[in-house]
């Protein structure tokens, strides 16, 4: 159980990994976009191709905001699922408690209770059963 538990774990960390290289992969290409853009003398475009600018620059930033928004939400629902998982480790953990005394006492009686020194009542005697 243990070893399923490491590998899913294992598995949405590297998902997670994969993710956020490939978000890096589109900052980065984003930002270089966006320096080569701002060495452009744009000053010096015709109107329309400022205001296309001024449009592109708008919904970059639209985007980015839904994203930012999107990504918020996904942190509170994931901080909200920890919490809960937390909570419910926190509730069995008397049960295991339990379940590690039962087996803590099982294993002393079995390994020190000697039935053979208890006398058997006579009903149950071999030897009583022959007479």
């Amino acid at each position: 159980m243990e070893q399923m538990f490491n590998q899913l774990l294992q598995f949405l960390q590297q998902g997670i990994a994969a993710i956020f290289r490939f978000v890096q992969l589109i900052w980065s290409w984003s930002v270089d976009q966006i320096s080569r853009l701002l060495q452009v003398p744009w000053q010096d475009w015709p109107l329309w191709k400022q205001l296309l600018l001024v449009i592109v620059i708008g919904a970059v930033a639209y985007a980015l905001f839904q994203a930012a928004k999107e990504l918020w939400a996904a942190g509170e629902r994931i901080l909200s699922a920890f919490a809960t998982l937390l909570g419910v480790l926190v509730r069995t953990l008397p049960r295991v408690l339990v379940a590690g005394i039962v087996a803590l006492g099982g294993v002393w009686v079995l390994n020190n209770l000697d039935l053979s020194r208890v006398p058997l009542p006579t009903f149950m005697q071999t030897s009583a059963l022959e007479k």
